[in-house]
């Protein structure tokens, strides 16, 4: 197989959530055990766009924009169902408006399933064989779990987005003639469910992102608010993440049940992770321990 050409200058720049899909196509190959896959995401104008690509020969393909109702992937985003084709060449079934861009890659036999979430599609992965050789449903299926699991990754991500921007809005300090920011409840069930909602992403780089978005409200919150060692900082304990993730919840008022239940945990781990953060904040109760985790900066 011939090494694939770097892409040339001028080419489509990687789409947003290029990691998530270049992730999911690994996912496909292992599962599906076809070598060549591929994919891209839904732009503005409902339009697909190719951008990432597995075990291609050639960049023919790069950058590609598919319409609703053209060839197999616009079948697949105008039905929102995985569909074949187990001969290109001579298909009936799509139309052939991309045959010179897939035709000079060599593909012959093709499955293409969509990346659908809450009732709409957002991308769509390919896998391929430049044989006239049959895919069959574990294939299809394979593709379409890779495709489902992506879909997921991309809702939580959305969500994510979401949330973050809310809470830099509430550390945005407010014009004369804006609203006043969220009520600091508000903004302290945000930061908990944020907290949960990090340690449950297995993608590092948005994990970590998160992480230092809740640290950077906090270091917004701690200047704003007039702390008894405001003239004199005194030393800030160190604690670990989850007793970090724990502690915020306790602080919305959660039992040490709700707690575990938001973040997935046993009762008796939360009541251990509560036990060494107020160890490590010197105090001897809960309700003590988020008095002094607010105190230090740790929680708004």
């Amino acid at each position: 197989m011939r090494p694939r050409p770097t892409r040339p200058e001028g080419a489509a720049s990687p789409v947003p959530d290029a990691d998530a899909f270049r992730r999911a196509l690994r996912d496909a190959r292992r599962r599906t055990g076809v070598r060549l896959v591929f994919g891209g995401r839904v732009g503005g104008a409902g339009s697909l766009r190719l951008s990432e690509f597995l075990g291609t020969c050639t960049d023919s393909m790069n950058g590609l924009r598919v319409v609703a109702g053209k060839g197999l992937g616009g079948r697949v985003l105008a039905h929102r169902r995985p569909f074949s084709v187990n001969d290109y060449v001579p298909a009936t079934a799509i139309s052939h408006d991309y045959d010179s861009a897939v035709l000079r890659e060599g593909i012959r036999s093709i499955v293409a399933a969509p990346v659908a979430a809450g009732g709409e599609v957002h991308g769509v992965l390919y896998a391929a064989v430049r044989d006239v050789l049959p895919l069959g449903d574990r294939t299809t299926g394979s593709l379409v779990d890779a495709s489902r699991r992506l879909a997921g990754e991309l809702a939580v991500r959305a969500e994510v987005n979401r949330r973050l921007r809310l809470l830099e809005s509430a550390t945005r300090p407010a014009a004369p003639d804006e609203p006043a920011p969220p009520a600091v409840e508000a903004v302290r069930d945000l930061h908990a469910e944020l907290l949960g909602i990090a340690h449950e992403i297995e993608d590092t780089a948005l994990r970590d992102r998160l992480r230092h978005a809740c640290d950077r409200f906090l270091r917004t919150a701690a200047d704003d608010r007039d702390r008894p060692d405001r003239d004199g900082p005194a030393e800030v304990p160190r604690l670990a993440p989850r007793e970090l993730d724990v502690l915020a919840h306790i602080a919305l008022g959660c039992t040490n049940a709700e707690t575990a239940r938001r973040l997935a945990l046993g009762a008796e781990t939360v009541k251990a992770y509560l036990r060494s953060a107020t160890r490590k904040l010197g105090v001897h109760s809960r309700h003590e321990a988020v008095a002094a985790a607010r105190r230090h900066g740790l929680l708004p």
